[in-house]
């Protein structure tokens, strides 16, 4: 009586990752630790989206293709559990196409130009001019990927509200059309951590601008990333009192090293003078080289034995078809198409 009450009270988790690139500290402590902690209380599905990853990289493939198994290796290695969580493939689940296209015909092209991810994404990525179709109806993929599992928690950041937002209103349009509730709107999750800045402590972390610490990288390549890290520009001598805001070492000794009491001890130091950069340096290579260690010896592992890789995205996509294939046919029937 308890287990089914508590399988009862679990709610559906949709999240995922673009393959675009190995998943970096900025996943990490964004997205990866949070689907570790929801795997054991709710149904969670993490899609690795390699069609929405060819939305800015058609011209270039195999960045995706090349990049499917170290996603689902980085899952792996920090601790994503393919007997609790569903691990699944967009481009084996036909049905999220289909209600892409469906929802296509109730969202207009001016509303998709309005939404600030949109927006945002087409500048940073020099689309103004010319925008990839598949790009600027990304919110729409995005609807059929989360009704598609009927999910109702969508972990996010706070820029990806605007995507969810632009889900629920094809929600209540779909459900309008029916004159019932078919589709179910869904809440955001946010995570309680802060988004952690990129090594130059100017842009958004990212796979692509080599100012990020990847989960696998090597123990020189961490060494290497430290040592061009961010710090005060003001901070010229030792003696000198220096500033711990904007400090992208503290501010990733405060997301990784385990002991706070030190880490205030150092913060406390470091603005009365007497700290130099490179002790604090020292001290967070220290922290993430232990840290990344285990799981860059396990994601090593994992990719050893790549067919173990491809029998979790199969066995995943197989029981994410089922589920898709559903939601489909109640919208395809909301539609009128069922006449087969």
């Amino acid at each position: 009586m308890d287990s089914k009450q508590d399988t009862d009270k679990k709610e559906i988790v949709l999240t995922g990752d673009r393959a675009t690139g190995a998943l970096h500290l900025g996943h990490y402590v964004g997205s990866l630790k949070q689907r570790v902690d929801l795997q054991a209380i709710h149904e969670q599905t993490i899609l690795v989206a390699d069609m929405q990853g060819l939305t800015d990289n058609a011209h270039n493939p195999r960045k995706v293709s090349s990049n499917i198994l170290n996603v689902v290796a980085d899952y792996l290695a920090v601790g994503i559990d393919p007997s609790k969580t569903t691990i699944c493939l967009q481009s084996q689940l036909p049905a999220l196409a289909e209600l892409t296209m469906y929802y296509s015909n109730l969202v207009t092209i001016s509303r998709l130009e309005r939404n600030p991810t949109v927006k945002s994404e087409i500048q940073n990525k020099g689309f103004e001019r010319s925008i990839p179709a598949g790009f600027l109806t990304y919110p729409i993929s995005q609807a059929a990927d989360i009704t598609g599992f009927n999910a109702t928690l969508v972990p996010v950041g706070d820029d990806q509200l605007p995507m969810l937002e632009q889900t629920n209103e094809i929600v209540r349009k779909v459900n309008t059309i029916a004159g019932r509730i078919v589709l179910n709107e869904c809440r955001p999750l946010l995570s309680n951590a802060s988004r952690l800045p990129s090594t130059d402590g100017k842009n958004k972390m990212s796979k692509s601008m080599s100012n990020a610490i990847n989960l696998g990288a090597t123990e020189k390549e961490i060494s290497a990333a430290i040592k061009s890290i961010y710090t005060d520009p003001n901070h010229l001598r030792v003696e000198d009192p220096g500033n711990i805001k904007g400090n992208v070492v503290f501010t990733y000794l405060d997301a990784f090293h385990p002991d706070e009491n030190y880490i205030s001890q150092l913060k406390e130091h470091y603005q009365s003078g007497g700290l130099g950069d490179g002790t604090t340096k020292k001290i967070l290579e220290e922290c993430l080289q232990d840290m990344l260690r285990p799981i860059r010896e396990k994601r090593t592992e994992f990719l050893h034995d790549k067919a173990q890789l491809v029998d979790i995205l199969v066995k995943g996509s197989q029981i994410s078809r089922d589920k898709t294939e559903k939601v489909l046919f109640d919208v395809k029937d909301i539609f009128g198409l069922n006449i087969l």
